[in-house]
């Protein structure tokens, strides 16, 4: 089994988390996927020997739509996501105009735009084909995920690089997952 195939069958195993991405492929967003720390947790606590758990702070659910990229269409997402499923703390962000808050040149996807976050361990996304195939993006691998290794991301090596630990530090992914080791690229 590959390593991303991994990953999917144990997002299909936690049905929590398997529900929720059949709620998002509901929605049929272009180019749509729940991303970071919906994926990055699960395989963590795992990797840690826990249960499987909700989801704590938000669902990042993120698509690439040229054609709408407003604010507006986010929150308007966000609010048919609490109706599917209440009680989920939705963050929906259309990709397509991201790099403006970041300083980068437009983004070609949803998972172009993944190759620009903070860690390696969180550019990691997942969705739902066809109600049955669990799909898994990784631009960055799954290495550092799978190794339980914080790396910042290729952006933030160097000049972002205080972003990188003020969100290890803030985040107290040390202390939750404390078999995790920060390494540079």
């Amino acid at each position: 089994m590959t390593p991303a195939a991994s990953i999917a069958a144990l997002l299909r195993a936690d049905a929590l988390r398997w529900h929720l991405l059949g709620v998002v492929a509901g929605l049929h967003l272009r180019d749509g996927w729940i991303a970071a720390g919906f994926v990055r947790n699960a395989v963590w606590d795992h990797l840690h020997d826990r249960a499987p758990r909700a989801p704590d702070g938000d669902v990042d659910v993120i698509y690439h739509d040229p054609d709408d990229a407003t604010a507006e269409r986010d929150r308007d997402l966000e609010r048919q996501l609490a109706q599917l499923a209440p009680g989920i703390d939705w963050s929906v962000k259309n990709q397509a105009r991201m790099h403006l808050r970041n300083g980068d040149a437009p983004y070609r996807s949803s998972v172009h735009a993944m190759v620009n976050w903070p860690e390696t361990a969180t550019a990691i996304a997942a969705r739902r084909i066809d109600g049955e195939v669990c799909e898994i993006a990784a631009p960055l691998q799954v290495d550092d995920l799978l190794g339980l290794v914080l790396c910042p991301g290729p952006d933030f090596r160097e000049d972002k690089r205080a972003i990188f630990e003020q969100r290890v530090a803030s985040k107290r992914w040390l202390e939750r997952w404390p078999q995790l080791v920060v390494r540079d690229a």
